[in-house]
């Protein structure tokens, strides 16, 4: 007993778990949550990077066919080493995994003009220059530049972004095509559909649970739904969701009971990458364009995701900024350049760690068990393939709540500042991009300073920065211009 508890302290100590207010177990179970809000990318990132062939027509990992078991195992893999990481060095409960938008930027954009590792070498040369950025200090200084009420837009903003995720994810809003609303209710407008009710049964179970107070609200919820879920699935056959034969399936996992829960991976992916293919294929002026791209969008949502996550956990200082970020922004570079060694795309830090910092986590101890989960389920693919989009969905719904509540801190009588934010918020969900919303706040925010004669009032790597998002919002129009597109 005296050693266990000697064993306790350690931790306590290392983590400062009891001054930042939580406890073993209550960073055990936010770690438990953030892996299962977000393990999802375990099924997604193949999806995205594996089925589509590069410039010469050879798919992710050398074949004439995808292999989404091989790019799993690895976007398991790297996504368990840098969350390990973040935990261990920054002490912050913010995991990080392949980037959603970054990764079918990559596919999309950009290996469908040259190969597989000339493409993953472009995102290894952007996590090279984040990580001069962030060891210059030039990073961290331009975070500290941004005005406070835009730095709660942002975090306002991704509040909304996550619960609207949440909401398509469950199945309860969708897409349309013009001219028809851009989303409706449902599918057709109407809610049909088992998993849909799941969904709501989920939703509805997460919100009981945490007007009660109940500890590990959000855990049960998905724990809860999932079976749920599977008692569905093996009562109804209903399977997965296809536009055009079973428009109202399960989304991403059909939650089937595995006939293994356990089979080793194929790790073969790690390494191929080459860093200077790329300037043979498509030349240096679009090489630049393309990393200039990456690095934006990655750039300001690293900064978003952890103003957030820190708002949510009470985890930032006097101005606003979060605790160890300058630690924080180093183990994001870092992911990024595991990403591309790893070929699965550039690794950035996910706003669904704010489900686990919503059900308590505090420390970078809940960062390490949601690293150790990611670790497992290389091994336990068949296992977190059980749980499907409408289980934990109602997570992200119920933290896009709490993060919503940060709204009041906005001076709304100041329109210097209350317009950029409102734009912040706004633009993130209905844009679909945390970085659109975060660009448009700042432009509008330095063009009214500057007709309102204060410009002097805006801190020059503002100006820099709102210069760079002008720039990225016109790289397409700019590619015309140069033939390059």
């Amino acid at each position: 007993m005296a050693e266990a508890t000697a064993s306790r302290s350690l931790i306590d100590r290392l983590f400062k778990i009891s001054e930042r207010g939580s406890t073993p177990g209550r960073e055990i179970r936010g770690g438990l949550v953030t892996f299962f809000t977000m393990a999802y990318i375990i099924v997604l990132n193949p999806l995205i990077i594996g089925t589509v062939p590069d410039a010469t027509g050879t798919y992710l990992g050398g074949g004439t066919e995808p292999d989404l078991a091989k790019i799993a195992a690895a976007t398991a893999l790297v996504a368990g080493v840098v969350t390990i990481l973040m935990g261990a060095i920054a002490n912050f409960p913010l995991a990080l995994a392949t980037g959603l938008g970054l990764n079918a930027f990559v596919a999309f954009g950009i290996a469908t003009q040259m190969t597989w590792d000339d493409a993953m070498g472009l995102v290894v040369i952007e996590g090279f220059i984040m990580l001069v950025l962030v060891l210059t200090g030039f990073r961290k200084a331009v975070f500290r530049a941004v005005p406070r009420e835009l730095k709660t837009g942002i975090s306002v903003g991704i509040g909304l972004f996550i619960a609207f995720i949440g909401l398509v994810n469950g199945g309860f809003i969708s897409a349309t095509l013009l001219p028809s609303p851009p989303v409706e209710l449902g599918v057709g407008g109407t809610l049909t559909g088992w998993p849909v009710l799941v969904f709501c049964i989920g939703l509805l179970t997460v919100i009981v649970l945490y007007a009660l107070r109940v500890r590990g609200a959000i855990l049960w919820a998905i724990v809860g739904t999932s079976v749920v879920a599977v008692i569905v699935e093996e009562v109804g056959r209903i399977g997965p969701r296809d536009p055009e034969t079973n428009p109202t399936g399960w989304t991403l996992n059909a939650p089937e009971i595995p006939e293994r829960v356990a089979q080793l991976p194929d790790l073969s992916l790690l390494g191929q990458f080459t860093l200077l293919g790329s300037w043979e294929h498509v030349g240096v002026v679009v090489v630049v364009l393309l990393v200039f791209s990456l690095l934006l969008t990655d750039f300001f949502d690293t900064m978003g995701t952890m103003v957030a996550v820190g708002s949510e956990g009470g985890l930032l200082d006097e101005e606003g900024n979060p605790l160890n970020s300058q630690r924080i922004l180093v183990v994001d570079s870092l992911g990024t350049l595991a990403g591309g060694a790893g070929s699965v795309s550039t690794n950035t830090s996910y706003i669904e760690s704010a489900a686990g910092v919503g059900d308590g986590a505090r420390t970078g101890l809940a960062s390490i068990v949601t690293g150790v989960c990611f670790l497992l389920a290389t091994f336990l693919s068949p296992l977190v393939a059980m749980v499907p989009n409408e289980a934990a969905a109602p997570a992200l719904v119920i933290v896009g709540f709490l993060m919503m509540t940060q709204i009041r801190a906005i001076r709304w009588d100041d329109t210097e500042l209350a317009i950029p934010a409102f734009l912040t918020i706004a633009l993130m969900p209905f844009a679909y991009s945390i970085s659109v919303g975060i660009g448009a706040g700042f432009v509008s925010y330095v063009v009214l300073k500057a007709v309102r004669g204060k410009a002097g009032e805006v801190h020059p790597l503002m100006w820099l920065v709102a210069a760079l998002f002008a720039v990225y919002f016109a790289v397409e129009p700019l590619q015309r211009l140069l033939g390059v597109s």
